[in-house]
C-alpha cells in the first residue's frame, strides 16, 4: 500500500456565493421534476441551504409534511464517486452507526440520474447543530462514542484490510515545504496584498518555519493503524442533537487513511479548541478518547495516544486555508478568514503544548 494513498487530507466546507434569483427559481423548478419523476414525491416547499462546495442543497418538505434533505450535483463527471460515498453512508447505516439515510428513487436507486439535475435524496435529520466549534461537556463522550462505532464499522470494510503502517509516514514534510515555498512565491507575485492576504503570507511562513518540528515530532511515532476512513470528518459532517450525536454526514468514497488522525481532525476542531480554552479542551479530548475505547475496544492504543502529535503534524502540514486568496480566491469570505485565524491560533497552541498535554492523555489511557 503506498502512503500516498491515506494521506491525512484537511479541507474546510466553505459556502459558495448564492445564486441569482433566476438561476435558483430553475434550479428548482428542475429539483421539483426530478423529485416527481424520480421519487414520486410531491414537495409543498423548497428552501436553498447555503452551503456545500461541489453540490447545491436544498430543504424540501413534501405535501404530507415531511422533510428532505436534497443535495444536486453541478456536473455528472464524478459520479461513480458520489455513488460510492452514499453506499459508504448506508454501510454504516446498516451497521448501526448514526447516519442519515438516503431515499431512494423508484427504481431503487441512491441517485436519481435521468433528469436535468443528478441528485441523491435524504432523510432530515431537524433540531440539530454541526460540531464546528460546539464540542463541549458531555458531548465530548457522545462523539467519542459515535466515532469509536464509526471506526469499529469501517475496520470491516471490503474495500481493504485494516493494516499497520509505519507512523512517520503520516505526513509529508518534503512535499509541505514544497508547497508552502510556491505558495509563498504566489504571495509575492500579487502587485498588492489586502489584510487577510498580509496576515495569511504571515501564517505561511510561520508554518514553513515550524517544518523541522513536525519532522522531529513525526520521527518518534510507532506503527500506526490505517484501514477505511468517512473521509472528511471535521466538525461540519456531524451533526449533534443537545448532548447526542445525531448523524454523520457527507461521507467521501472508500478510502483508506490514518486512524489517528480522523480522531484527532474531530477532536481538536479549532473552534472547539478556543471556545473551551486549552484546560477545558483537554478534558473534553480525554473524555472522548476513553469513550471511543469503550465504543472500539479493537482499535490500537497507539492510535489514540499518537492522535494528538498525528493530527498538530498534518495540519501544520497543510497549506490550506491560506492558500486560498492565492489558489482559490472566489471562496475567500469573512467565514473563511475567521476559520483561518481560528485554526492557526489553535494549531500553534497545541504544538506549543504538545508534550503536556500528551502526557495528561497518555495517563488517562493508561
Amino acid at each position: 500500500m503506498s502512503t500516498a494513498s491515506h494521506q491525512p487530507v484537511t479541507n474546510h466546507v466553505v459556502a459558495p456565493s448564492p445564486p441569482g434569483p433566476i438561476a435558483e427559481e430553475e434550479q428548482i423548478k428542475a429539483l421539483t421534476d426530478t423529485l416527481v419523476l424520480a421519487y414520486g414525491l410531491r414537495p409543498a416547499d423548497i428552501t436553498r441551504i447555503p452551503e456545500g462546495t461541489a453540490t447545491d442543497n436544498f430543504a424540501v418538505v413534501d405535501q404530507t409534511g415531511r422533510q428532505y434533505f436534497a443535495k444536486v450535483y453541478r456536473d455528472r463527471e464524478h459520479l461513480d464517486l458520489e455513488r460510492a460515498s452514499v453506499e459508504l453512508s448506508e454501510y454504516c447505516a446498516n451497521g448501526g452507526v448514526a447516519t442519515a439515510r438516503a431515499t431512494r428513487t423508484r427504481e431503487h436507486e441512491l441517485l436519481a440520474t435521468r433528469g436535468r439535475r443528478p441528485m441523491s435524496l435524504w432523510s432530515y435529520v431537524p433540531h440539530t447543530e454541526t460540531g464546528e466549534g460546539t464540542l463541549t461537556g458531555a458531548r465530548w463522550a457522545a462523539v467519542g462514542t459515535a466515532l469509536g462505532r464509526l471506526h469499529s464499522r469501517l475496520a470491516a470494510h471490503p474495500t481493504a484490510a485494516l493494516t499497520l503502517v509505519p507512523g512517520p509516514a503520516a505526513c509529508d514534510v518534503a512535499a509541505a515545504r514544497n508547497n508552502f515555498e510556491r505558495l509563498v512565491l504566489g504571495f509575492q507575485k500579487k502587485p498588492t496584498l489586502g489584510e487577510f492576504e498580509t496576515w495569511a503570507l504571515q501564517a505561511a511562513r510561520e508554518r514553513q518555519a515550524l517544518l523541522g518540528d513536525v519532522e522531529r515530532i513525526l520521527s518518534s511515532l510507532p506503527q500506526l493503524t490505517v484501514q477505511v476512513l468517512h473521509g472528511d470528518l471535521a466538525g461540519p459532517n456531524i451533526l449533534l442533537k443537545d448532548d447526542e450525536v445525531a448523524a454523520f454526514v457527507d461521507f467521501r468514497p472508500p478510502a483508506t487513511g490514518y486512524l489517528a488522525w480522523e480522531i484527532a481532525r474531530l477532536g481538536c476542531d479549532p473552534g472547539s479548541v478556543l471556545a473551551n480554552r486549552v484546560e477545558g479542551w483537554l478534558t473534553g479530548y480525554i473524555d472522548l478518547a476513553l469513550a471511543y475505547r469503550d465504543a472500539n475496544p479493537k482499535a490500537s492504543a497507539d492510535d489514540l495516544l499518537s492522535s494528538l502529535r498525528v493530527g498538530c503534524a498534518a495540519v501544520l502540514c497543510s497549506t490550506f486555508p491560506f492558500s486560498a486568496p492565492v489558489k482559490r480566491p472566489h471562496i475567500v469570505d469573512a467565514a473563511l478568514e475567521s476559520y483561518a485565524r481560528a485554526r492557526h491560533e489553535a494549531d500553534l497552541m497545541l504544538l506549543g503544548r504538545l508534550p503536556v498535554l500528551e502526557e495528561a492523555l497518555g495517563d488517562a489511557l493508561r
